[in-house]
């Protein structure tokens, strides 16, 4: 009887201890608890109420409460910018993609321990000066008086300047030169983490180089390619000040445009588009997820 008394005060004093500790860490939690609702919930509330308003006079936001703003967003006026930011996204990241596997594949398998290091602040040297600058830089090159027009006018290759600035292709390349170490750091760690012993048994097996890198290496580098592809794609979506420096008039995106309406104090229909993106890149992050992406990867 004795022993078992013990026992049940012990049971009892661990389950005290138990929910003391679980009251303890509801309190270290509320901290970040409040952040998030201060700083994610709340504006994102005030997002969605004000796009829900209208645009009043002089530029002040009425709230009506009516989905007027999302029907607007479908206006046949505004489906060039949307196929314009998609079809220059996607194509970021394809080109993105397909110079940033070899480069890593290269650091990652190819190159000696001792100058990994190296080549990786070379990766990532271009974030020590500001992206204004660099899209600046390349005005620049891309003016009808500049680095490269010159060099051709000069060397007879052609007669007159080329028109490369405030062009789609401009842009294009400002948002892959931009993007391009987001893509090449993921594949590196995926590629980072092989086993090359499991490329030594395919070779063994009977498989050439060729089949062994596509059938051994790319998949097992998969989650980098998911996780650079989401880090590429997503950022291309929003992009604004590419296309406004490089593109111009002629190359308005969706980020250019919910620019436009905050600009011109057209707050309501601005925040509509902004929750449009919002619910776009939600939905990519989610197929992301569902092939295999893991939230560290993002990290």
């Amino acid at each position: 009887m004795g022993s078992r008394s013990y026992s049940r005060v012990g049971d009892l004093s661990r389950v005290r201890e138990s929910a003391a500790y679980h009251r303890r860490r509801r309190w270290l939690v509320l901290p970040a608890v409040l952040w998030l609702v201060v700083m994610l919930i709340a504006p994102l509330a005030i997002v969605v109420l004000v796009s829900l308003a209208a645009r009043g006079p002089y530029g002040k936001t009425v709230f009506t409460l009516s989905l007027r703003n999302y029907a607007r967003a479908l206006d046949p006026l505004y489906l060039a910018s949307y196929w314009r930011t998609i079809w220059i996204a996607v194509a970021t990241t394809m080109l993105c993609l397909v110079v940033s596997y070899p480069v890593a594949y290269f650091i990652a398998l190819k190159v000696p321990e001792r100058w990994k290091r190296f080549l990786l602040v070379l990766t990532v040297i271009p974030f020590w000066t500001s992206f204004l600058i660099r899209t600046y830089s390349w005005i620049l090159l891309f003016r009808s008086e500049g680095l490269i027009n010159s060099t051709l006018v000069k060397t007879g290759m052609i007669g007159a300047p080329l028109k490369l600035l405030y062009s789609d292709f401009a842009v294009l390349t400002g948002q892959v030169y931009g993007e391009l170490p987001f893509m090449i750091l993921p594949i590196y760690v995926a590629l980072e983490r092989l086993d090359v012993g499991l490329l030594e048994a395919a070779q063994d097996l009977g498989a050439n180089r060729f089949w062994t890198f596509f059938k051994v290496t790319v998949p097992l580098s998969r989650p980098g390619l998911i996780a650079g592809i989401v880090l590429v794609f997503i950022p291309s979506l929003g992009a604004f000040i590419t296309p406004d420096l490089l593109g111009g008039a002629k190359s308005v995106m969706i980020g250019n445009l919910i620019q436009n309406q905050f600009t011109q104090l057209n707050q309501p229909f601005g925040s509509a588009l902004s929750l449009i993106l919002t619910l776009a890149v939600l939905l990519l992050l989610f197929v992301a997820f569902k092939s295999g992406l893991k939230a560290s990867e993002l990290s």
